[in-house]
């Protein structure tokens, strides 16, 4: 199925979730992530450092941010912003593949990212996944910045019903493939939360990169 820009909320109608059970079969191995990126540059994307990690290592006030709106009802997505890493991209639709992985925005277009349909929408309660490439054969892309982000740090999601919301960071890591821990990642944790994800870790031109670079977020603000 190819992706596709996303318009007036009318015009997508709402698909229907996959069940965890049939995302965990891609989503737990990690495959159903960025296959790789280019690697075309001398220097690497930026790389989570220990005191972003989620789970509080080398970290102090690692309490996640407490939601205080409740979750929104669902809507299409037309835009994410990252003010802290100059990111303004519009969001495409992206489901999953024939081959199991998630399907991804098109590379040659640097500056996009992509929601995937088959989890919530960013703002439900439950778990939103948003993906972007951090390069392609030209250079950067648009989450080449992702790993530099850092706790208290800002998400914003603009939708299809002209609300945008706010998700706060409060993890960044960087995850083996071969590792991946799916379950942590995209768990449903009871709140509003959005991952955003993309490609990280070492780089080989055999195997492209062997981790993706994940950020833990949880909505604070509707705008």
């Amino acid at each position: 199925m190819p992706s596709y820009q996303l318009a007036e909320e009318e015009e997508v109608p709402r698909r229907k979730r996959a069940p965890w059970g049939v995302i965990a079969l891609v989503l737990l191995t990690g495959l159903a992530l960025m296959r790789n990126g280019s690697g075309e540059f001398n220097e690497g994307p930026p790389q989570p450092a220990a005191a972003a990690a989620a789970d509080g290592r080398a970290s102090t006030g690692t309490t996640p941010p407490k939601a205080n709106r409740d979750p929104l009802p669902f809507s299409m997505v037309q835009r994410v912003r990252i003010p802290a890493i100059n990111v303004d991209a519009p969001v495409t639709a992206v489901g999953l593949a024939p081959d199991g992985w998630v399907q991804t925005p098109p590379p040659e277009d640097s500056n996009l990212a992509g929601w995937f349909t088959g989890a919530v929408a960013p703002g439900e309660k439950g778990t939103a996944v948003i993906v972007g490439h951090v390069d392609n054969d030209k250079g950067p892309a648009v989450f080449y910045g992702l790993g530099s982000l850092k706790k208290g740090n800002r998400v914003e999601v603009k939708r299809a019903d002209q609300k945008t919301a706010v998700f706060e960071i409060y993890g960044v890591e960087v995850f083996s493939k071969a590792n991946f821990p799916g379950q942590r990642v995209y768990g449903n944790t009871g709140q509003a939360e959005l991952r955003v994800i993309t490609c990280g870790g070492g780089f080989t031109k055999q195997f492209g990169y062997d981790g993706n670079v994940v950020v833990f977020a949880r909505l604070v603000d509707v705008r």
